[in-house]
Parts: structure tokens; sequence; C-alpha cells
């Protein structure tokens, strides 16, 4: 009998998270007759870089505009009894994966190209795949073992400003981690900018008004990892130094 014929692939992934969720493509039952989820991704064509194949893919396999990251790490898996093109062959497959990014308020994921790899896309929660509720190909479990969220610290200044009873607040926009909470005015330092400084502007931006920075209230600081607006997920880490004034 003889060996079965020796082919090479290199594909383009991205691992996408948000929140407690990864975004995740089915594989079509002519690739694998068994329910088989994996990163959204495929094949890189001749002459086109794996950041312009992995973009390419992943919009026909989700129908989403992605951000990925400048560098990438790379598997090598090597499958002498796969199946392709209804043939057995002995694969050697270079998967290129980069992190990948969806702005919150993206629409639901759905397939763009038909008659592909991929039947169907979804969002699928982290903990299902990790204890085998969602099959997945080996990627997908490599890709969230190396996968960790970026540290972000923020310093930022704040002014407490109190009148007759009242406190001026102002209202958190959509690109803010908690859109449509109120908080004090204020924001983060610039480069070589004291707090008071930071304190004195940001209410000035923000309000439209003149603020006289006082005392120093207090510091306190938050510490979280989530999905940030523009899709990154973060390990947060807010330094908020608050001053009293008028």
């Amino acid at each position: 009998m003889s060996e079965p014929p020796r082919v090479q692939r290199v594909a383009a992934y991205a691992v996408i998270i948000r929140d407690e969720e990864i975004l995740l493509a089915q594989l079509a039952p002519r690739v694998t007759a068994a329910e088989l989820w994996t990163l959204p991704g495929g094949g890189v064509d001749h002459g086109e870089h794996p950041r312009e194949a992995v973009l390419r893919e992943v919009w026909e396999e989700t129908g989403l505009e992605v951000e990925i990251s400048e560098v990438a790490r790379v598997y090598s898996g090597h499958l002498p009894g796969a199946s392709r093109d209804d043939r057995r062959v002995d694969l050697h497959a270079i998967r290129v994966v980069y992190a990948g990014w969806v702005r919150q308020g993206s629409p639901e994921p759905r397939v763009i190209e038909e008659n592909g790899s991929t039947v169907a896309a979804a969002w699928q929660s982290i903990e299902a795949v990790l204890d085998g509720r969602v099959p997945v190909a080996g990627v997908v479990r490599e890709a969230l073992h190396d996968v960790h969220p970026a540290r972000l610290q923020r310093i930022a200044a704040y002014a407490l400003i109190r009148r007759d009873g009242e406190v001026l607040l102002t209202r958190l926009s959509v690109t803010a981690p908690r859109t449509g909470h109120w908080t004090l005015p204020g924001g983060g330092l610039e480069h070589g900018e004291s707090p008071a400084q930071a304190a004195a502007r940001e209410v000035a931006e923000e309000c439209g008004v003149t603020a006289e920075i006082g005392r120093l209230v207090g510091v306190h600081d938050v510490h979280f990892t989530g999905t940030a607006p523009d899709g990154h997920t973060q390990d947060y880490h807010g330094v908020h130094i608050v001053y009293d004034a008028a």
C-alpha cells in the first residue's frame, strides 16, 4: 500500500475574545463529519501576507471587521491521516495565529462566503470550550492557553465640585468602559502634567467651566479584566486622584 501524498498548508487565524466568549467558526461536513469548531481563518493564498489572509478569512467566515495584532504565534501540526479533498494525505499544517479584536456593538457573526469550509459562526463560552461541551480543533485550546489580556494602568485626576446640595457630574460616552454611567469630571494625565492641572483642564473640557482646584480628597483604584469598547481585552488598573474643587 502506497503512502499518502505529503501536503504542507499555511493558514492564518485570529483568536478573538469578548468578555467570557470566543469567536469560532464551525467546519463544514465535507471537512469533518462530526461537529467541530475552530478559530476563524484559513489558507494563505500564494503571494498573500498572513495578516491580509486572516482579515479576509474572518470577514468571509463571520461577516465582522476585525483588528489584529502586529505579531503572531506560530503552531505546527503533523496529521499523517488527514482528509483533504476526499482523500487521505500526510498533512503538515502551519498555523499563524494573531490576536484579534471586534468593537463592541458589532453585529452578530454570520457566514458571508457560502460553500466554503465553514457553515456557521458564533460566540462560544470559553468555559464550555475548555470543559468539552463545545467540540473544538486543537489550535483553539492552544491559542486560549497562550493568550493573555494586555495590561493597562491609567492615572487620572477628578474634581469634586458641590453646590447647594448638588454635585457636578459628567456622563460617560460610548468610548468609555461603562457607557452611560455618571462620574466626576476628570480624566487621564498627560505626560508631564500634574494631577491638579489635569483635573482643572478636564473640568474645562468636559463642563465648559473654570474650576479652582483645592485640597486632595483621596486616592482610590480599581482593578478588573474586561473588554474595552474597542474590543481589546484588558487587565485594567485605574488609579484615581480626587480633589475638592469650586
